[in-house]
């Protein structure tokens, strides 16, 4: 790989020390990571013996990857070669980057980073990687805050390819080229994001989070269910609830509170009462043994409460109205059951409709099923977005409480004989997936508005950084920004809460047509 970056600034030469301040988990990973890419490396903690069980944790990620043969035993003690402990700062003396991997308190952060820079040499890059703190708190105090800037990784730090280089208000903008070079030097994909709370990955990623625990507070799913509708039709590796019982709710709620507190309580990233009782009760999660799940040996595994077969007759046809937009590739799976698609001779006002005999089948847009039953007369079951309709294998669907069971059956057998589990969950404005991409949308544009990150960048970090299966920003595209608008306008609405204020970005392109990805650039 190329030492230069799309910018043609180089990376810090291999024959220059990395140091690492805090041996922790992230720490030695970040050693770990600097080390396989050919630097020396020195790995400091203040707490006595921590540097060394850090190096352990190393040695002993290293010899796994040699049993798995991704490395040969030669190159493993090559590595560790390059890696020395130290217990006193002033034997980073010689180093040419020193990444800081301590506690998130500000103060620790300032006084370690004060005390360095009376110890490196003045071309020593100083770097931070705070996954939410400002920048700009954490290099007041110092003489040259033009050297510090955040390099923040992702945990497993040797096996998680996002790095976010973050640039504070002081930062040359030379020492971020430099870093998003030598980030990828490392292996690891770099992006280039400005100093606001949570950057691009914490920032943007919170209405995952927020959204799935909105939907618990309303009773109108379990996490078995929303997890697998996540999974199963937004195309998700992970649902919300499992991968917060797996990163933790203390970590988890944490974040949130942080991004909360830092945004001035904005009520787009108020913290949720289910997770605080959580956090209260001890149940973290997997480390705890309970969370939304449990965890301990022998507990039975969770059960999403998918919809029994039906057993009304399946139709020979349907009807449509409209057009069903992004969901129209609906239609093709629905004639690959054999079953007959008809136009209707009528026009529909905004989204398609589905007509199977008297039954109405809709894509939710941030309305109650109940209230557009009541606007449209007849039995109305409204439909989540799927990221992918040849694919989704699970779809939740949300009857009003006007229409029957019989229709709501009728519902059921349609999409059980396209394949999918059918979760049907209470009537919740936006449904599952829906509300959930839509949020995400909207705080990727909003991000995109505020110039923390190009367009790209977002994108990129969300599908590296957190794995989705698709960078917001595209996906607000696929589904058009007027209708992610129009569902994030019906939830503010029906919710009475600026929550769901949506961005001056999306409302503008919703209103000119143009793509997401590219407003920018117009």
């Amino acid at each position: 790989m190329s030492g230069k970056a799309g910018n043609g600034a180089e990376a810090l030469p291999k024959d220059r020390v990395v140091a690492v301040v805090g041996a922790g988990t992230m720490g030695s990973g970040i050693a770990q990571v600097a080390a396989v890419a050919g630097h020396p490396v020195l790995l400091f903690d203040s707490i006595a013996g921590a540097a060394g069980r850090g190096l352990e944790a190393i040695a002993a990620n290293l010899a796994r990857m040699v049993a798995k043969g991704s490395l040969d035993e030669a190159g493993r003690g090559a590595i560790l070669d390059r890696i020395r402990t130290c217990d006193d700062l002033a034997a980073l003396a010689g180093a040419g980057l020193v990444v800081e991997a301590i506690v998130e308190d500000p103060a620790a952060k300032r006084a370690l980073f004060t005390a360095l820079e009376d110890v490196v040499p003045d071309d020593c890059i100083l770097a931070t990687n705070t996954s939410s703190l400002s920048i700009e708190s954490v290099g007041a105090p110092l003489a040259r805050p033009e050297r510090l800037a955040g390099l923040h990784f992702f945990n497993p730090a040797p096996l998680m390819a996002l790095v976010e280089v973050v640039r504070g208000r002081a930062t040359d903008p030379a020492i971020a080229d430099r870093l998003l070079a030598t980030a990828a030097a490392w292996g690891k994909i770099p992006v280039l994001a400005r100093s606001t709370p949570g950057f691009i990955v914490n920032r943007v990623a919170r209405p995952f989070y927020a959204e799935a625990l909105r939907v618990l507070a309303e009773r109108a799913a379990v996490p078995a269910a929303l997890d697998a509708v996540m999974r199963g039709c937004g195309g998700f590796r992970m649902g919300p609830c499992e991968l917060m019982d797996l990163i933790g709710h203390d970590v988890n709620y944490a974040v949130t509170r942080s991004v909360w507190d830092a945004f001035h309580n904005d009520p787009r990233f108020q913290p949720s009462p289910v997770q605080r009782e959580l956090v209260e009760a001890g149940w973290l999660g997997r480390k705890s043994g309970r969370g939304f799940y449990d965890h301990r040996p022998g507990a039975a595994a969770p059960d999403p409460g998918f919809a029994p077969a039906a057993s009304v007759p399946l139709p020979a046809s349907v009807t449509v109205a409209g057009s069903l937009g992004f969901a129209a590739p609906l239609l093709d799976r629905i004639r690959a059951a054999g079953i007959a698609v008809e136009s209707a001779a009528e026009q529909t006002a905004g989204p398609g409709l589905l007509r199977l005999g008297g039954v109405t089948l809709a894509p939710t847009d941030g309305r109650l099923a109940t209230e557009r039953a009541a606007e449209s007369g007849g039995q109305l079951v409204l439909f989540d977005w799927a990221l992918d309709w040849a694919k989704a294998g699970t779809i939740a669907l949300a009857p009003a409480r006007q229409t029957s069971a019989a229709a709501t059956a009728a519902a059921v057998r349609l999409f059980q004989a396209l394949g999918m589990s059918v979760a049907l969950i209470d009537d919740v404005p936006g449904m599952i997936v829906a509300r959930t991409v839509a949020m995400l949308v909207n705080e990727a544009a909003d991000a995109l508005n505020q110039g923390v990150a190009d367009a790209h960048a977002i994108d990129l970090a969300m599908t590296r950084g957190v794995n989705y299966p698709i960078g917001p920003l595209a996906w607000g595209d696929r589904v058009g920004a007027a209708f992610v608008l129009c569902t994030l306008d019906n939830l503010a609405r029906t919710y009475g809460e600026d929550r769901y204020r949506a961005s001056p970005l999306l409302r503008r392109c919703a209103l000119a047509g143009v793509p997401l990805l590219n407003e920018k650039e117009q």
